[in-house]
């Protein structure tokens, strides 16, 4: 008798919902929570090739914390293309310019480097404040 192994397909997925409130959290810590949800580690039925991930909203992000003095170290770059286009920002000033910015950048880096990554981050869902639109999808809370 041989043993067969199932995979699961995208057919088979079921997604929740989850939210997750990052308020006086510490920013890769929660991080990579969200990115664990996102790609689905925590499910029986996890492939590598299939995502199977759940959605995950994200609220308070204005009070995400880092630690050590990295408030004014942590650098964000980004570059127009252009000769001397380069722009960077410290994590203080991006904070109060766009916290939402911050979790996103977060996360993008703390999953594989696939084509399944433009999927999982779609299905995440960033609020600088408590209020979300997404009551009508009953989300469960998850503590971090």
């Amino acid at each position: 008798m041989k043993y067969k192994t199932d995979w699961s397909k995208k057919e088979d997925v079921k997604r929740e919902w989850y939210i997750v409130d990052v308020k006086d959290q510490i920013l890769g810590r929660a991080s990579t929570k969200i990115a664990s949800l996102l790609i689905g580690k925590g499910k029986a039925d996890i492939v590598p090739n299939v995502d199977g991930g759940d959605f995950v909203i994200v609220i308070n992000t204005d009070f995400v914390k880092v630690t050590r003095g990295k408030a004014l170290k942590k650098t964000y770059y980004r570059h127009s293309g252009f000769p001397g286009g380069l722009k960077e920002i410290v994590f203080a000033d991006q904070i109060k310019k766009n916290s939402t910015k911050v979790i996103e950048f977060a996360v993008k880096n703390m999953l594989p480097k696939d084509k399944l990554r433009d999927g999982r981050m779609s299905r995440l869902f960033i609020y600088k404040g408590a209020e979300h639109k997404n009551e009508a999808q009953k989300p469960i809370e998850y503590k971090i």
